[in-house]
């Protein structure tokens, strides 16, 4: 079964390259603001679920207009990552600017805070009509949804000002949820972690792929 990664970040591209998954990937783009008062599993949740609607909207829009073909189901992976603090409602997101990552790491400062991943499964499907490749109205219809959430607990050393101050200027927090990279130079904040470290890092990889097999095996 194809398998599209509704993504844009590297590390879970390389995360699913290193099980050798054959997959092809879609980025999307969709307004990640969290809701007043929203809690954390509930924002994430949020996030999969209209990243794979966004997902095929755009896949309905490259069938219609002929840039691309699909006569086999699809399984479309959406995921999102967030810390969370031990009151378990402050979520940890990516800086908007350096005060930004200065506040989050203040919070996490020799301390404990978990890592929050949801991953979703969308099986979608053409009409059983449709064997070629066709100008659809209806588009692709969802078979099968899943959700999966992986948590991870993280000790960070103790931050002083010039840690912050030279790891921000490195350049490598800004993409990432709560300003740091377990996988790069932030490794050097981690004091130990409970859980799944591809978790962390943005994908907990043995979770994905037994979702994965999960949804094969049934629709096989």
């Amino acid at each position: 079964m194809n398998i599209i990664l509704a993504s844009g970040s590297p590390r879970r591209r390389e995360l699913l390259a290193r099980a050798k998954l054959d997959f092809e990937l879609l980025s999307v783009d969709i307004d990640e603001t969290q809701y007043d008062r929203e809690a954390p599993k509930d924002y994430i949740e949020r996030m999969v679920a209209t990243k794979a609607q966004a997902a095929i909207e755009q896949l309905n829009v490259q069938l219609k207009t002929g840039k691309a073909c699909f006569t086999e189901p699809l399984i479309i992976l959406t995921s999102d990552t967030i810390g969370v603090l031990p009151d378990g409602q402050t979520v940890l997101v990516k800086p908007t600017d350096r005060e930004h990552a200065y506040r989050m790491w203040q919070q996490m400062s020799d301390s404990i805070h978990e890592v929050w991943t949801a991953v979703q499964a969308t099986q979608v499907s053409l009409p059983l009509e449709f064997s070629e490749c066709a100008s659809l109205e209806q588009g692709f219809q969802i078979l099968d949804q899943r959700q999966i959430t992986e948590r991870t607990e993280v000790s960070f050393v103790p931050l002083t000002a010039e840690m912050m101050s030279d790891y921000w200027d490195s350049g490598e927090p800004a993409d990432k949820a709560g300003g740091y990279g377990i996988q790069g130079l932030g490794a050097a904040w981690v004091s130990r972690i409970n859980g799944s470290y591809t978790n962390v890092v943005g994908l907990p990889l043995a979770q994905t792929l037994a979702l994965i097999k999960d949804m094969t095996a049934v629709s096989a």
